[in-house]
């Protein structure tokens, strides 16, 4: 049978408040941070890992189908990828896309709350494949959910190496927070230590179309509103949209027009309209969804390879 090791294997005290998750066992076929050896030759183990990653998104699709997950599943490859830090060159310690959102230490990170559910929805579909790293199926759930609820087509490509234990996990404080007391000034901070421009802090601000916010968690939103009371999915939150399991431009619209008091506006959310710079182009894709998509298509798959390292080193490509 293949090694198990422990998704929590370092990070957690006894003390933890995630004590039920100490005993949870994640199967893994192959050494953690690499690929299972092959007695083919290397074209043909890619061959095989592009074959895996294919059956990996149609089992994805597959989930969305059933339970409208789209939301968390974006939020944790963007969680996984956005602790990058450009200015540190040293593989894991810069952070990124490396499967590290995996292990406890990482997981009761404050922005990471809730996240554990999204764990539970992919890790299913991981251990059936050994070539499959925690940091592709991260990336591939992400964007395969942009994808499903009507978003542009993401422009991925996989072969992540996985960090190998906890102690590789980054430090807290790397992810934005929903209100800093300069909400321009913190978006960028946070941002541009990932190497993103204003406009693709703009774009990705638009994938706030999906999902709602629960006060229980970030601390933020109402309860329930006539959106979110029915669900679909567990009832309650507030949403960004009406239609928060759809991707398109309604967040830009929304945002501007602050008509609806059952909509979410965070204080990073209403800057966007603020600020002269972000305001050019979430203006431009309030008017322009076919804009709007083609560069969030563009900043989504950047953001997925920040501090990825890939085998093969420019990566597959499912296209």
């Amino acid at each position: 049978m293949a090694v198990v090791h422990r998704i929590l294997r370092r990070g957690l005290s006894a003390a933890s408040p995630l004590p039920s998750l100490r005993g949870l066992l994640l199967v893994s076929p192959q050494e953690p941070g690499r690929r299972p050896a092959s007695s083919s030759a290397a074209e043909a183990a890619a061959g095989d890992v592009e074959a895996e990653l294919r059956a990996a998104r149609e089992d994805v699709r597959q989930l969305l189908k059933s339970n409208p997950c789209h939301p968390i599943l974006v939020r944790l490859g963007w969680h996984d990828a956005g602790t990058y830090d450009k200015n540190i060159t040293e593989w894991p310690k810069c952070g990124g896309a490396n499967g590290s959102l995996r292990f406890g230490v990482e997981l009761v990170h404050a922005a990471n709350k809730g996240l554990l559910k999204a764990l539970f929805l992919v890790i299913p579909i991981k251990s059936k494949y050994a070539g499959v790293t925690y940091a592709d199926i991260f990336q591939l759930a992400s964007a395969t959910a942009i994808e499903e609820a009507g978003g542009p087509k993401i422009p991925m490509i996989y072969g992540r190496a996985d960090v190998a234990d906890g102690e590789e996990c980054p430090p807290e404080g790397r992810l934005p927070a929903a209100d800093p007391p300069s909400p321009a000034e913190h978006l960028r901070e946070v941002f541009y230590r990932m190497g993103l421009s204003d406009k693709e802090i703009v774009a990705l601000s638009g994938a706030h179309t999906l999902g709602r916010a629960r006060p229980e968690r970030s601390g933020w939103g109402k309860p329930e509103t006539k959106y979110t009371e029915n669900g679909p999915g567990a009832p309650g939150g507030q949403s960004w949209t009406s239609e928060w399991l759809k991707f398109d431009n309604s967040y830009f619209k929304e945002i501007k027009e602050r008509r609806d008091e059952d909509l979410l506006v965070l204080p990073t959310d209403a800057v966007l309209f603020e600020d002269s710079s972000f305001k050019i182009h979430a203006e431009k894709y309030a008017e322009d969804q076919d804009a709007f998509f083609e560069d969030y298509a563009e900043a989504h798959a950047k953001l997925s390879n920040l501090g990825a390292k890939f085998d093969p080193p420019k990566g597959i490509s499912l296209e």
